[in-house]
């Protein structure tokens, strides 16, 4: 990245261009603040593992991805699709309007969609791997060891995590409680079979058991 189009952020150096400063302000906009804290934290932490261990990759991309990947995780979803399938299309509209190629669009929705499906997302390409490596370091502390301990309370500090841990779970709870056929084959099922009352997702082994075949 060159130094002209960079710069440093809670001692991070991250791109420094208009569709980022964009995508930033968007954020901003769209999310609760313990929630935009969430998305920048993410990005930051994504950016420093792809320099830690040196993986070429897009920064833009990473940058819009991580940026994005939860704008609609909040009160306001009515679905009627997983919040992160909503929230690639929106961040691939966003990103198409900024005049991103259709390639690295698409990039930018699989970071989004799949942000909270590592199990897919870390074996993708670069871009998406990255921002899912950060969300996931700043969800559930995967790869925390990778960044230094002093880089990572400096993030926290100048974007602090302000109650998310449980101010998460009321959103993932209240996908639970309005979306539940949204939530069948993700984790906010987890939420919804630990948290609240009732909660009954359509199964898998239903689809299959119902599937319009003899056997």
């Amino acid at each position: 990245m060159n130094s002209a189009n960079s710069r440093e952020l809670a001692g991070i150096s991250v791109p420094d261009t208009p569709l980022v400063e964009q995508a930033f302000d968007y954020a901003r906009r769209e999310c609760e603040p313990y929630l935009f804290n969430h998305v920048v934290r993410s990005w930051l932490f994504a950016t420093r593992i792809g320099q830690l261990r040196n993986i070429a990759h897009d920064a833009e991309v990473v940058a819009v991805g991580t940026l994005l990947h939860d704008i609609t995780l909040n009160e306001r979803f009515h679905g009627p699709r997983r919040f992160e399938v909503e929230g690639a299309d929106l961040a691939r509209v966003f990103a198409r309007q900024g005049g991103v190629d259709e390639r690295r669009a698409q990039l930018i929705w699989d970071s989004v969609a799949l942000n909270s499906t590592p199990s897919i997302g870390l074996y993708k390409e670069a871009e998406v791997a990255l921002c899912t490596a950060g969300i996931c370091l700043d969800v559930v502390g995967l790869q925390y060891e990778v960044v230094p301990a002093a880089e990572v309370a400096r993030i926290v500090e100048e974007f602090p995590r302000l109650d998310m841990k449980r101010r998460m779970t009321r959103c993932f709870c209240r996908i639970a409680e309005t979306r539940p056929e949204t939530t069948y084959d993700n984790f906010v099922r987890d939420f919804g079979e630990r948290y609240v009352p009732g909660y009954r997702a359509p199964s898998s082994v239903d689809f299959v058991a119902s599937a319009p075949f003899d056997e």
